[in-house]
């Protein structure tokens, strides 16, 4: 008897330890990318967590944004060479363009109201291989981008995985508006969307009005925070409150490697021409969310939607306490973090040693 009690609590032991195995989320990371902007950052944090198997990392999809899809290309496929993650973690090239937002446009909104960051906005899109520029350590060697488009595998993926996989929403949403589109069935089956994107209580950072991820596309914003499906949103109101400075600077670099020497390049000659300079590190926020909700302090339930109407408030979010729009989603909208945590458990994760440690 005592034998088969033994037994049974193994069975039970190593029941639990596969559950928590089963546990790590499925995490399609969505994104305008770039070498080490903010995207760049959260996707050394994803590989890091995704290594740990914290989570699980299905897929890299890239939207314009940023830059154009095909420099994002360049340095999506690099990253995950650099990271090491390259076989386990597919990169998938998705909308070049917004959903109706185009340069015309812009051009009009510069001169009648005033404009920030325009991202690919700045320059046409690129005709040749040669306008695109290499990674400070050169170009990927071996790795291609996946044959499905963005919308394809965010489409395969949650109707593989049903109620298990959530999108990290870090650009502007035309990938995730075309999937639901064409395939309006998987709306329910996402367990949720993890969102960078929107100011509500301050001004934005591309027009007075707007944000630069949901200003880019609008009409693809509407319709993703219009869909019934879990919302969880860091507006600039937070990403804004929390600074990249040199003291964490100095400490990213204090290890040495691949990803510090990446950091040198990027912001040592910005640090040396001015020690106060500093930014922010907007994606990397509700990337570590996914594994530590704890760094948030402050967040309300508020019903959130878009202005899609070409004027000074395009792209505009808009949030309802109440008296909402019919069809507008609440959401989830983070306010405050706490500080400390994020930089301490940031600096743990693009400090590891790279290729990713399995």
């Amino acid at each position: 008897m005592q034998g088969f009690l033994k037994r049974c609590a193994l069975l039970v032991a190593i029941s639990l330890c596969t559950g928590t195995a089963q546990a790590a989320e499925k995490v399609i990371f969505d994104t305008d990318f770039n070498v080490l902007n903010d995207d760049g950052q959260a996707f050394i944090m994803l590989a890091q967590l995704h290594a740990q198997k914290r989570i699980e990392l299905l897929g890299m999809t890239l939207v314009s944004g940023n830059a154009w899809v095909d420099q994002e290309q360049v340095d999506a496929l690099k990253a995950v060479e650099r990271m090491g993650v390259e076989k386990e973690v597919g990169v998938y090239s998705g909308a070049a363009y917004p959903l109706l937002h185009d340069y015309a446009t812009y051009e009009a909104e510069k001169s009648l109201f005033g404009s920030g960051w325009p991202g690919a906005f700045k320059h046409p899109r690129p005709t040749s291989p040669s306008q695109l520029v290499a990674p400070p350590d050169g170009l990927a060697t071996h790795t291609k981008v996946r044959s499905e488009t963005a919308a394809q595998f965010i489409v395969q993926s949650v109707r593989a995985n049903p109620h298990q996989v959530t999108i990290l929403a870090v650009g502007p949403l035309t990938n995730v508006a075309l999937a639901i589109r064409s395939a309006p069935d998987i709306v329910p089956l996402i367990k949720r969307i993890v969102y960078m994107g929107g100011a509500l209580e301050i001004p934005g950072n591309t027009t007075p009005a707007a944000e630069f991820n949901w200003w880019f596309d609008p009409e693809a914003a509407k319709i993703v925070l219009r869909s019934p499906i879990e919302h969880v949103i860091f507006p600039n109101d937070v990403c804004e409150k929390v600074t990249f400075d040199k003291s964490v600077y100095q400490r990213v670099i204090a290890h040495k490697g691949a990803i510090a020497d990446l950091y040198k390049h990027e912001f040592g000659p910005l640090f040396d021409k001015d020690p106060s300079y500093h930014s922010f590190t907007w994606d990397s926020l509700p990337a570590l969310f996914l594994v530590n909700p704890q760094i948030v302090t402050e967040s309300r339930d508020v019903w959130v939607d878009v202005d899609a109407t070409f004027g000074a408030d395009y792209g505009r979010a808009l949030g309802y306490k109440k008296g909402a729009p019919v069809g507008t989603q609440k959401a989830n909208v983070v306010f405050g973090v706490d500080q400390k945590q994020f930089w301490d458990g940031y600096v743990s994760l693009v400090t590891l040693p790279t290729p990713v440690n399995h």
